[in-house]
């Protein structure tokens, strides 16, 4: 499993989609998000504007990615 650590509270879904390589920009992770693709701690997130705090998982493509 992979992993991304913040500095702050809380990251964006899409800006940590962008930080763990997953998506090249905003835009793709906006279409990948709201078309249902990607997963936050087991259920399917269509916010692209969702908190994601320390402790959270998402996952989107067979790959899983931890907020530290």
């Amino acid at each position: 499993m992979q992993s991304i650590n913040i500095r702050d509270e809380f990251i964006k879904l899409g800006q940590a989609m962008k930080l763990a390589g997953l998506v090249y920009n905003g835009a793709e992770a906006k279409d990948i998000i709201t078309e249902g693709e990607v997963k936050v701690n087991g259920e399917t997130e269509t916010r692209r504007g969702r908190k994601l705090y320390k402790g959270d998982v998402f996952s989107y493509g067979g790959e899983d990615v931890k907020v530290e």
